[in-house]
């Protein structure tokens, strides 16, 4: 089963959370604060976080962006919050699932699976042993590191999984709406979503929009990464 954060601070719901998730089989800690969820998934690997947005200490939103620097571990958004902005806001900001509450643990169950088969099944994607060269680039999928000229680049999990999936397709053009399908696994979103993580990429690979080495944007039609000429 998985090893589950819950950062919920109603102690009701909490309880029932606790209480349902372990009789699932997961291992279960859980916070009731912002800042105890980062020093939690700073100290333990966790196969996904259940996050509450209504948190005394710190917005839920602003957590998650703080989480996403400290780890790249699944998040379900768990609240009562049902605006449709904020839920696409929240799953460009790195939200992987979004649950309005009140719901049943049977709908909580099968969110967590379905997140979790998403994750094992990106970490499984590539054969093992099966490093990926272009250029200077290498990048393992099996140890999702990616280096640039022997020096080993600091990539979040989004950030990894828009180069490796860029990089396994060298020279061609990919459509933004593949990127968010295939990276994202969304179904819609907008472009910035992409831009931004496209900008990190380009300052870790040391290279800008109006100088590019490896990362080439095509107005209107997508982005392809080829070794520099």
């Amino acid at each position: 089963m998985a090893s589950v954060l819950v950062v919920e601070d109603d102690q009701f719901v909490r309880s029932a959370l606790i209480r349902h998730l372990t009789e699932a089989s997961h291992t279960v800690r859980s916070v009731g604060t912002a800042l105890e969820a980062l020093r939690e998934a700073a100290h333990f690997r966790f196969d996904v976080v259940i996050l509450d947005l209504g948190l005394p200490d710190l917005d839920g939103a602003e957590a998650l962006k703080m989480l996403r620097g400290i780890t790249d571990v699944p998040v379900i958004i768990a609240t009562a919050r049902d605006d449709e902005s904020e839920i696409v806001r929240l799953l460009n900001d790195g939200a992987d699932d979004y649950l309005t509450k009140p719901f049943s643990v049977e709908h909580l169950s099968a969110r967590i699976s379905a997140v979790l088969r998403r994750s094992r099944a990106a970490a499984d994607e590539d054969p093992p042993g099966r490093v990926i060269q272009v250029g200077g680039l290498s990048i393992d999928p099996l140890r999702r590191q990616a280096e640039l000229d022997g020096v080993r680049l600091d990539l979040t999990r989004r950030e990894f999984d828009l180069l490796a999936f860029l990089a396994g397709r060298p020279g061609v053009v990919v459509p933004r709406r593949e990127l968010l399908a295939e990276v994202w696994q969304q179904a819609y979103g907008d472009d910035q979503t992409i831009d931004v993580h496209l900008s990190w990429l380009r300052r870790k690979l040391g290279e800008t929009a109006a100088s590019p080495r490896y990362l080439h944007t095509l107005r209107g039609v997508g982005v392809k990464l080829e070794p520099p000429r």
